[in-house]
């Protein structure tokens, strides 16, 4: 049996075979002799070491076993190159098409969010290493969309939380597809530091006119806000994480009782009022769902986001972030499709009349009607015993906040001869001319005449099942010169073409309008 050894290395403690130690320790003698010659070369072989305890751990988690072998050395180090590789290639070039292991080359590309290069969060730098597209391009394509809708913006929280961040220099070198061994090290660390010197050489001919005479302030600034992020701004932005996380917990139950609500769980009755009752009942239960799932899942990448800022949690699994995000794609795109049905349903008119005869006094009342009859549907919705409120009148508010859109117009007109009248326009719009005037035909309005006394409905009612289509009605109250109308002032709003406020009279302003019909069409009594 084999003597084995507890070692560190990218501090990761791995358990290691005495000989693999053996070859690993000479293997990482090599590396330290040609690469530790300067104390900024020292980053590369902390990164090599990092890299190599990487491949320990994979083999143990794939290979579900607890030591290291030697085989695993010579397969870690046969992917890694050795040093005589490009120590040999510095003195003779490989010609082009030429690999081998430690050869640069390319890797497989992962995809991370690249920070370093990032605008926001570094999602757009990072597809666009992993996609090979110019960064550009995606940022303007994510700004559109944002604007467009703001669609993007969710998208880009769910990338986001879902996407881990480069940390690593190998995780950078996987990310822009570049081979995670020696010679991919040493040319990636070689390219970082010649950007940096060329970065910090252009800062330095920039400002160094500005520098001279305020470089105190400047290093005093920079140091002062440095202890500001470090301490009191982390404190601010985990506040305002937790106040995020709060607030979207919060919306997250509203929406599952608005869910549940919508579902039919509790008893609501809520599918039968507007907005609810444009959607129809054969797809309604998806519809919700659907537009649960969208609103939600932004919800819950918000509350992780949060979650992750406020206690320095780790990012939630990659596989259910993207279940999530597929989720969500899945439930936008069976909203959009039944919100583009629903608008076919609004495609074609449909309009039908009827008059209805109006018994002749010299004198009219007309008045807003807010009661109703009580029926049978309205004693199941409110639950009520319908023996005991058949025929009795209910009171009813038309200023409620889930009403249909104004449906009702009043017209007054001169009558074309001595006889009165009402005509009643319905209309209706459906996906065809016959859904259209379906729906028209099934419209109810309250209209009644008592005597001299002309009763107005506020609003027109949909008969059941019956799906809202902007199902409207004009009313058109045709009397002959001279009649007298005294007109309840809260017709005002009914009323199409005339305003009763317009009268010069001196009641106050809850007395009726009083209106003579002339030639001329309806005029103030006051104005005569």
């Amino acid at each position: 049996m084999k003597k084995t050894l507890n070692i560190n290395i990218g501090n990761s403690i791995i358990h290691i075979e005495e000989d693999a130690c053996e070859l690993l320790n000479s293997y990482l003698i090599e590396v330290k002799q040609h690469f530790g010659k300067s104390a900024d070369d020292f980053e590369i072989v902390s990164d090599i070491e990092n890299r190599i305890a990487e491949m320990f751990t994979e083999m143990l988690h794939t290979q579900q076993k607890q030591v290291i072998e030697l085989a695993d050395v010579q397969v870690v180090i046969e992917l890694m190159g050795s040093v005589k590789d490009f120590e040999e290639e510095s003195d003779d070039e490989p010609s082009a098409g030429y690999t081998n292991a430690g050869y640069a080359g390319f890797g497989e590309r992962k995809i991370y969010r690249d920070t370093e290069e990032a605008m926001v969060a570094g999602v757009c730098s990072g597809l666009s290493h992993y996609l090979r597209m110019d960064v550009s391009i995606l940022r303007v394509l994510a700004v559109l969309s944002v604007l467009l809708g703001g669609s993007g913006l969710i998208a880009y929280l769910i990338l986001w939380v879902s996407i881990p961040k480069a940390y690593t220099r190998s995780e950078r070198m996987a990310m822009k597809g570049e081979a995670v061994n020696l010679q991919g090290f040493k040319r990636n660390f070689e390219e970082e530091l010649s950007n940096l010197k060329e970065n910090f050489r252009s800062a330095g001919d920039q400002m160094r006119p500005f520098v001279k005479h305020s470089g105190s302030f400047i290093a005093e600034f920079i140091e002062v806000l440095g202890a500001f992020m470090q301490g009191a701004g982390k404190t601010i932005f985990k506040f305002i994480a937790i106040i995020i996380m709060i607030s979207g917990s919060l919306m997250m139950v509203s929406a599952l009782i608005v869910l549940a609500a919508l579902l039919g769980l509790w008893d609501s009755g809520t599918s039968g009022i507007f907005p609810l009752n444009i959607v129809d009942e054969a797809y309604f239960t998806t519809f919700v769902i659907a537009v649960f799932i969208v609103v939600a899942i932004p919800l819950l990448s918000l509350i992780l986001l949060s979650v992750r800022v406020a206690f320095n949690s780790r990012s939630v699994n990659r596989m259910f972030s993207y279940a999530l995000l597929l989720i969500w794609l899945c439930g936008l795109a069976v909203g959009i499709f039944y919100v583009a049905k629903i608008t076919t349903e609004f495609k074609e008119d449909a309009e039908f009349t009827q008059n209805i005869p109006i018994k002749s006094f010299p004198v009219y009342t007309l008045s807003l009607d807010r009661s109703r009859f009580f029926s049978k549907d309205d004693s199941l919705r409110y639950q009520l015993n319908s023996a005991e409120y058949t025929g009795k009148i209910i009171q009813t508010d038309d200023r409620g906040p889930f009403n249909q859109p104004r449906n009702v117009t009043v017209r007054i007109e001169k009558s074309d001869d001595s006889s009165p009248s009402l005509t009643e326009s319905y209309s209706a719009k459906g996906i065809n001319f016959e859904t259209a005037l379906y729906h028209a035909k099934n419209i109810h309005y309250d209209f009644m005449q008592q005597d001299s006394l002309l009763k107005f409905g506020p609003e027109l009612h949909l008969m059941k099942n019956v799906n809202w289509r902007d199902q409207q009605i004009e009313l058109v109250l045709k009397v002959p010169v001279g009649a007298v109308l005294k007109i309840d002032r809260d017709l005002d709003r009914y009323l199409q073409g005339y305003s009763l406020w317009d009268c010069g009279d001196d009641h106050s302003g809850d007395a009726p309008y009083e209106g003579v019909m002339t030639e001329e069409g309806l005029k103030c009594k006051f104005d005569q």
